[in-house]
């Protein structure tokens, strides 16, 4: 800024509107020159400044997504893309296949990356408690509320709401969330007060949705409202040339967190984890390398470290020139663990149900939950 007459008020005054110096008549035109080279440096920092913290949080948003897949770079850019607008997004995929991951990075890379993160998963919360959690209670709504809750959508007002297994939710509550995706307001648990709310809604499922749509067990209105971008996770089945750059990953961050000294895979234990079929995906690896670093003592992790269930499963997809009397007993295999956990999942862990279900007795369900290794999927 340039006058005849200033004063420090008015030199204040233009500083904060956005005036970079000021400088009074009559002047020297060397020190205007000066002037002028400080505020292109300034601007030329601030837009490097920018550029670094783009960069920072491009970086922070996929750090724990590990791959070079084309699925999965696919979904990267996808991801990036939604991010930037503050559409519901509902993450479809398999169980362990890093769908909060995404829910994350969609977050972090977007407008709202200042607000809260708030992560609830709707199958872990009994459906009578569900509503009071996510939309909070009023003093005296229930017997034990003796004070006024903030529920989740509350606390996550400016941010981003991450709701897992949204297939789960009671259909009741699901008319709930709905009038919040259309009005972005609701009532708390024995209240009548409504309260307002802006938050982005990420759901996840690893259920067929428009299937429990078929049998009256998911509003169809609703899945439209979540599905305005649909995202699918790949299952680890469909990028076997990921699992290196993973399990690698998980070497590292069990190493440090353990403190103990730098392992790496045998070409045969890395051979056997790439072969094998990772029904439970990236989780299933990341508790396989878990317990191999605890039981290596050397610097190698070699098969013998491996859980038994992939040697034992993967027998007769390493053995070349297998039968199909062999090749049909192992896809028997498959299946069979298969339909064990969509029938748990889908009596919420009841074993005695699930083998009425499956009509075998009890002590057979259990001896096969052992066999496959199923109750840390189902957990």
């Amino acid at each position: 800024m340039m006058t005849a007459y200033g004063t420090i008020e008015d030199a204040v005054t233009a500083m904060k509107q956005g005036a970079f110096d000021f400088i009074t008549k009559p002047f020297d035109t060397e020190h205007l020159m000066v002037l002028i080279n400080r505020a292109l440096e300034n601007r030329r920092l601030q837009a490097e400044n920018n550029l670094l913290r783009e960069g920072l949080l491009a970086d922070h948003g996929f750090d724990d997504i590990i791959g070079t897949n084309e699925k999965m770079v696919e979904l990267c850019g996808l991801v990036k893309k939604v991010a930037r607008s503050d559409a519901s997004v509902l993450l479809q995929g398999e169980s362990g296949t890093g769908k909060e991951l995404f829910a994350r990075a969609i977050h972090s890379l977007s407008d709202r990356r200042d607000g809260p993160y708030i992560a609830i998963n709707c199958a872990a919360i009994p459906r009578e408690l569900l509503e009071n959690e996510l939309f909070g209670s009023e003093k005296g709504a229930f017997t034990g509320a003796h004070a006024r809750k903030m529920g989740k959508f509350e606390i996550a007002n400016g941010g981003t709401i991450f709701l897992d297994e949204i297939g789960d939710m009671d259909i009741a509550l699901q008319a709930k969330l709905l009038r919040v995706l259309q009005n972005r307001n609701f009532e708390r648990l024995g209240g009548t007060k409504t309260v307002d709310v802006d938050v982005r809604v990420i759901a996840a499922t690893n259920m067929n949705l428009p299937e429990l749509i078929s049998q009256k067990k998911f509003r169809e209105d609703l899945y439209y409202r979540l599905s305005v971008f649909p995202l699918v996770v790949p299952p680890l089945r469909e990028r076997p040339d990921d699992i290196p750059a993973l399990a690698e990953h998980f070497i590292r961050k069990f190493c440090r967190d353990m403190k103990k000294p730098a392992k790496s895979l045998t070409n045969d234990a890395l051979k056997l984890l790439q072969k094998y079929h990772w029904p439970g995906n990236v989780r299933e690896l990341e508790n396989t390398i878990e317990r191999a670093v605890i039981l290596a003592e050397g610097k190698k992790i070699g098969t013998e470290h491996l859980a038994i269930r992939l040697r034992r499963t993967d027998e007769i997809r390493l053995r070349d020139g297998a039968g199909l009397k062999e090749i049909g007993a192992h896809a028997q295999m498959q299946a069979e663990r298969a339909t064990i956990i969509r029938v748990l999942k889908e009596v919420r862990g009841n074993k005695r149900k699930a083998a009425k279900v499956l009509k075998i007795d009890y002590t057979t369900l259990f001896d096969k939950l052992k066999k496959y290794g199923i109750d840390k999927d189902i957990a």
